[in-house]
């Protein structure tokens, strides 16, 4: 057996779990510290994500790639655009709100999952995912509301940009559903990932020229790196691989950690603390996810 293969044998599902969102609630912080543009930031992130995990997917899954067919990549370079436009909302959304409020508006993507899986895939919708839809949009509508939020130089703009982001991410699972059930979850990101990465990379061009890919200096490099490890790699990756050794419901429910992982971060290490409105509006947002997530 490979030395990945007795690493995934060896770590409990659950500690490995416990890991991936203390990583996935760096990911705010470290946007915070670059300097570089949100577009160039995004496409690395992406970018060293799939060049950290190519080396496996082609070491282990070189038939996988062979078996896609062109209708397969369409659809993810599809699935890509929208990734593509979650990671730059969100990312934009940082500079004009709080972490807090941000993470958490771009956590409730599991709300718009459960709506558009009803509109437009006819999926029948329980009434408790309808009473945990109409709670999370409560408290989403707190967190917006003019005077809620302390914190950032247009707090309404940054959370209407982070519930864009949490559209585009609703939009990303709801279209890879089918791709995921025939695909092994490593060739399916790095299909997507790399879609999402030409993307931004195509935007980041048509906006400015080709030296604000690279006039950086080490710090920001690392930060990238720092990007791609923490959030990318260790974070979503790990909470994919997740969700084939723990039920779905523990693995929804852990997601509502990194709101919480995130704002003590930036309470700690960007001292800042979000008003009360915004506390309030997150809990009720956060209890809307956990019971939207709840139901099929």
């Amino acid at each position: 057996m490979n030395p990945l293969g007795r690493l995934e044998q060896r770590t409990p599902p659950l500690v490995a779990l416990a890991i991936a969102i203390v990583a996935v609630s760096t990911s705010a912080i470290l946007v915070r510290w670059s300097e570089a543009p949100n577009l160039v930031k995004a496409f690395y992130r992406v970018l060293f994500t799939t060049l950290l995990l190519t080396p496996l997917a082609v070491g282990r899954y070189r038939d996988a790639f062979a078996r896609l067919t062109r209708r397969d990549f369409l659809t993810s370079g599809v699935i890509g655009v929208a990734l593509a436009v979650h990671f730059a909302a969100w990312f934009e959304s940082l500079d004009w709100t709080s972490v807090a409020a941000s993470v958490t508006l771009v956590q409730s993507q599991p709300v718009f999952v459960a709506i558009g899986a009803a509109a437009f895939l006819a999926e029948r919708i329980r009434r408790r995912t309808v009473v945990g839809i109409l709670v999370a949009l409560v408290g989403m509508t707190l967190m917006t509301l003019p005077g809620a939020e302390l914190t950032g130089t247009r707090p309404i703009f940054g959370n209407a940009l982070a519930v864009v982001g949490a559209v585009m991410a609703a939009i990303y699972v709801l279209a890879g559903r089918s791709l995921r059930q025939r695909i092994d979850l490593i060739p399916y990101v790095i299909v997507v990932y790399s879609a999402c990465a030409a993307t931004l990379l195509l935007v980041t061009l048509v906006e400015g020229s080709p030296i604000a890919l690279t006039a950086y200096p080490p710090r920001e490099w690392l930060l990238f790196l720092g990007m791609a490890i923490g959030p990318g790699v260790l974070g979503h990756t790990v909470i994919n691989w997740s969700l084939k050794h723990v039920e779905s419901s523990v693995v929804s429910v852990s997601l509502l950690g990194e709101p919480v992982g995130s704002a003590i971060l930036a309470a700690w290490l960007l001292a800042e603390i979000p008003g009360l409105p915004t506390v309030v509006g997150g809990a009720i947002v956060l209890t809307g996810i956990y019971v939207t997530s709840r139901g099929p």
